[in-house]
């Protein structure tokens, strides 16, 4: 979709054009291309079905009603933030006392938008017109407009005094897909950081995965997770206190663990209750401070599991009780299943080898006659490939 095309989204016939497609079903699409085109031009009715997919995808990442209003380009939905998690980021700006952001690669606009709406009056750049022209669609359509300013241009060109802070995503994505390199990013993450540290305060959103030995020692680093799924890791500039710090945050529920800079805690014999770490936990390398608050201790040195002898709520890992600790052995884990009437089994793996799908496959179960459920995971004891069975314990998953 050309800048041209998505202008007349804009209009009036094309605003219709998409009310009319609200709520059509994918495999009506042929035949409604057909009629549209009868009385709109062809363009327009392609860019018109193009934008009701996005927004089908982009629900869940902004909720259907947003989703519902706003305009996005492929590219725009893939790395755009969940709504949440920018409202969380949007959130600690404002409690900072910022009253001015600049959004330096702001994409379609979700992050700018999430920050109007903590009422901090954002500067969105970008230097793709087309990125510029979906984002200020985006403040206007979610009444944010008039404390969202587009403008399209180099970021390394804006000048960004008149704000108190800056925040910059930059391209994690080339033409073979994600980069890992954080100097391949666009603008590279050097870049970005002599940007962030030439404002009073800044965050600075990377890959989930960077290297701790890659963040600058002048920054604080955050791992987010929402529902269980990591999303991101920003790294915060200027605040008080955070230089050095490593945090990792739960959404929706808000909950931060902060690193105490504890030793890897020893492993040891398996206990009662197996503790899976949240997956922002383990990306902020925080897997001690979670063992040290249930008393636990991991069942393997480079496995992220911990077990304890009493169950020790935590938001920050979900606790399952075990009943079983035995050696690798898929036919006694089979018979063992169909003995206890075990039809269905979630299989979590960490250090194994074996695909929890092809586990499946050979442990044969029959859901229809036996209704036992059971989590099997396949890791290592004392450097040993193990199963350990248990089941959740209620109310303790993050």
């Amino acid at each position: 979709m050309d800048l041209d095309t998505f202008g007349q989204l804009l209009d009036d016939e094309g605003r219709q054009l998409l009310r009319t497609l609200e709520g059509y079903r994918a495999g009506d699409e042929l035949a409604l291309a057909t009629r549209l085109r009868r009385d709109h031009a062809p363009d327009l009715v392609s860019a018109a079905l193009t934008q009701a997919r996005l927004r089908r995808r982009a629900a869940a990442k902004f909720g259907a009603e947003d989703a519902a209003r706003m305009y996005f380009t492929p590219d725009g939905v893939e790395q755009a933030t969940r709504a949440r998690v920018a409202a969380h980021r949007a959130a600690r700006f404002a409690a900072l006392g910022v009253s001015g952001v600049a959004d330096l690669c702001c994409g379609v606009g979700g992050d700018a938008v999430a920050l109007a709406r903590a009422g901090i009056r954002v500067l969105a750049v970008d230097r793709s017109p087309l990125a510029c022209a979906v984002a200020r669609a985006n403040a206007e359509a979610l009444g944010v407009g008039d404390l969202v300013e587009v403008r399209c241009a180099e970021v390394a060109e804006v000048d960004t005094a008149g704000y108190d802070a800056v925040f910059v995503d930059p391209a994690r994505r080339g033409k073979r897909g994600r980069l890992f390199d954080p100097e391949a990013y666009s603008p590279p993450l050097s870049r970005a950081v002599a940007a962030a540290r030439a404002v009073p305060c800044a965050a600075l959103k990377v890959a989930p995965g960077i290297p701790h030995e890659a963040v600058p020692p002048q920054a604080g680093a955050e791992w987010v997770s929402d529902e269980g799924d990591v999303k991101e890791a920003v790294l915060w500039f200027g605040v008080p206190g955070e230089a050095g710090t490593v945090r990792a945050t739960l959404l929706p529920g808000g909950h931060t663990l902060l690193g105490r800079g504890l030793p890897d805690p020893a492993p040891g014999a398996v206990g009662r209750y197996l503790y899976e770490p949240d997956g922002a936990v383990i990306r902020a390398h925080l897997v001690a401070e979670v063992a040290e608050d249930v008393g636990g201790r991991l069942l393997d040195p480079t496995i992220a599991y911990v077990t304890a002898d009493e169950p020790h709520p935590t938001p920050y890992a979900t606790a399952y009780e075990i009943s079983d600790v035995l050696p690798f052995n898929v036919k006694r884990l089979r018979a063992l299943l169909r003995e206890r009437g075990v039809g269905v089994v979630t299989v979590k793996k960490r250090g194994s080898a074996v695909e929890p799908e092809e586990l499946r496959g050979k442990l044969k179960l029959n859901p229809k006659r036996d209704r036992g459920a059971c989590t099997v995971f396949l890791t290592r004891v004392a450097g040993a490939p193990a199963m350990l069975l248990g089941s959740p314990v209620p109310g303790t998953a993050p």
